[in-house]
């Protein structure tokens, strides 16, 4: 559940801490005092996408944190993605002036789609504008899909239609691109056969260039590579001989002075060092010989390599990688000019994405009647007595990316009067009371331990809106329920209840405040919703008596 909201210089909020506890919650507060804003700044907490029109004028950043209890879920999910899991589990969001924006999970820098997912695990939002989106079809089949639990089979067979569309695009392209593509073939072909001939080897080009330059100078080291043998250690006077005998005399010279062993120690390691050298100079005379032959065959491939090169316009040291390349593009180009193949894999598909739309069909058949019952059954409670909600199946001829049918909700406001979609039939406040519905049926059945429901009792009153409270008091026996409302018989009904208030600042701006009311505050909160700003003793003992009920 929620524990901790922080807002710091988000819009008219300068700084907020809220601490929530379980149960059902209420938000109240006069028009245009920013009820609302609360709910904006945990949404861009949880990921939602905000830029820089949310910081606060003449500041330059908004900072919101949300801190929640983690479930086994959370838990899970945290360690999946590499995150620290805690006691806690801690969602900040921060936008600067400039509209850049950062997020963090427990204090870890994350990406906004992970902080968007672990968000709606935590928080469940219904909004204000919830009936309004039911006029859609598809809010009607994303809400009855989420309530029935078959979001991740609609996004399976989703998935499925796109493989099976795009195998069916490949198959067009081949057919009316079938002359560019042989085109394109005969010429990769003639290319692949080139540099067949040419057969290219990694790091060929360095290889061929280094026994180049060698074959070409060899006279050169042959000579230079003798003179130095000479001069080492091939010599009367050679540098070893010479050493040699220096060390023997300064071996001589330490025995009757050891302070010239440091000395001795510096032209021991010269003598190895010359000799090592000496081995190794004529190991390398020994491979040097002059081969006219080898170099004309050297130069031959040179000549080969660069003739190639030129001709694919290419750097000669790239021939091996394109020479590999142009053979994956020519398979590709074979297989995607291959008539036969592509229909095979696109009957594949075809077949997949049916099997997989009819496993949801038949899913979503048995939801359908579910849902239908359990909403009107509410509607019933919503002073709509008689009646009745369905949820249509509206058969698609050859499917699409939601599956074999469309979602259609209808309903029937009073008994005797045939069901219809609930586009066409619904008035402003039937249609707020059967969203009411949805939203509760399909919050008792989620397992999101946060519900917030924004000012969705907008267009009802009277006994319905005693009847919403007590719906949303029961839903908070079992989970975390916010609520910002303007309706005294839902406020009355709150475990725990805030006023949201704006005022001046001393610099003459407009600031929002949170404020937890208790007993005696409550009383006076319940009885301006009564009210109005006027107060009575009427509306304050009819205030009471809400509360006591």
């Amino acid at each position: 559940m929620l524990r901790h909201l922080s807002i710091r210089d988000f819009v008219i909020v300068a700084a907020l801490d809220i601490e929530f506890d379980s149960g059902f919650t209420v938000f109240s507060g006069e028009t245009g005092a920013g009820k609302s804003i609360l709910i904006d700044a945990l949404a861009l907490a949880l990921g939602e996408r905000g830029d820089a029109s949310v910081v606060r004028t003449g500041c330059q950043r908004a900072d919101l944190s949300a801190e929640f209890t983690p479930h086994d879920r959370v838990a899970q999910w945290l360690d999946a993605h590499a995150f620290e899991a805690e006691d806690s589990v801690m969602l900040r969001r921060v936008i600067d002036a400039n509209g850049r924006s950062r997020a963090f999970i427990n204090g870890t820098s994350a990406t906004l789609s992970q902080l968007r997912e672990l968000g709606e695990m935590l928080v469940d939002v219904h909004g204000q504008h919830a009936h309004q989106l039911l006029m859609r079809p598809d809010a009607q089949r994303e809400l009855f899909d989420t309530h029935a639990g078959l979001s991740a089979d609609a996004a399976v067979v989703a998935r499925g239609w796109r493989a099976w569309r795009d195998a069916l695009h490949h198959i067009e392209v081949a057919q009316t691109h079938e002359r560019e593509l042989q085109l394109e073939r005969e010429k990769l072909a003639w290319q692949l056969a080139e540099l067949d001939k040419l057969a290219p080897q990694p790091g060929e080009w360095d290889e061929v260039n280094a026994e180049h330059q060698r074959l070409t100078h060899s006279a050169s080291l042959i000579d230079g590579v003798q003179g130095t043998l000479l001069a080492i250690s091939e010599s009367d006077e050679a540098m070893l001989t010479q050493l040699g005998a220096i060390i023997s005399k300064v071996r001589q010279l330490a025995a009757i002075d050891p302070t010239l062993n440091d000395v001795l120690a510096s032209l021991d390691p010269a003598e190895i060092q010359l000799r090592e050298a000496s081995y190794s100079l004529s190991h390398y005379a020994q491979r040097l010989e002059l081969d006219p032959e080898r170099l004309a065959q050297v130069e031959a491939r040179l000549d080969a390599l660069h003739t190639a090169a030129r001709k694919f316009r290419l750097p000669p040291e790239t021939l091996h990688d394109e020479h590999a390349a142009r053979r994956e593009q020519l398979a590709a180009l074979d297989a995607a000019a291959d008539l036969s193949a592509l229909q095979e894999t696109a009957e594949r598909a075809r077949q997949a994405y049916l099997a997989d739309a009819r496993t949801l069909s038949e899913a979503r058949a048995q939801a359908a009647d579910a849902l239908g019952g359990a909403v009107t059954a509410a509607m019933q409670e919503l002073s709509m007595a008689g009646g009745s909600f369905e949820v249509g199946l509206l058969p698609l001829a050859e499917g699409g990316a939601h599956g074999l049918e469309q979602i259609e909700f209808r309903v029937a406001g009073h008994p005797g009067v045939p069901l219809r979609p609930l586009a066409k039939v619904a008035s402003g406040g039937e249609l707020a009371r059967i969203s009411l519905a949805l939203a509760v049926i399909a919050s008792a059945a989620s397992l999101t331990p946060t519900l917030i429901f924004d000012e969705v009792d907008t267009g009802i009153g009277g006994g319905v809106a005693e009847v919403v409270g007590r719906l949303l008091h029961q839903l908070g026996r079992d989970r975390q329920v916010l609520c910002v409302t303007h309706l005294p018989q839902v406020a009355a009904r709150g475990d725990h209840h805030f006023q949201v208030a704006k005022a001046q600042d001393p610099g003459g701006g407009t600031v929002s405040s949170v404020t937890p009311l208790d007993r005696a505050s409550r009383v006076e909160e319940v009885a301006r919703m009564l009210g109005g700003l006027e107060i009575t003793a009427t509306t304050r003992k009819h205030a009471k008596e809400m509360l006591a009920a």
